[in-house]
């Protein structure tokens, strides 16, 4: 198990903690049907038919998998 050697200080502890930051997704625009849409880059885009019932999975313009 990983158990620390030795205590580590309130000092240091905190230091890297507050050096985590979390992150703004960085969002991809595309242009489909006429309306601008931002997604996540490579990741599969779901494949909706006029009802909004989703189809597939396509990426990169190839059906991957089955929704």
């Amino acid at each position: 198990m990983a158990v620390p050697k030795r205590k580590m200080s309130r000092s240091n502890t905190r230091h890297r903690r507050s050096a985590w930051k979390a992150e703004a997704p960085k969002l991809v625009k595309t242009v489909e049907n006429g309306k601008t849409v931002y997604s996540l880059p490579h990741r599969a885009r779901v494949v909706e038919d006029s009802q909004g019932t989703p189809l597939f999975l396509e990426y990169k313009g190839r059906k991957v998998a089955d929704a």
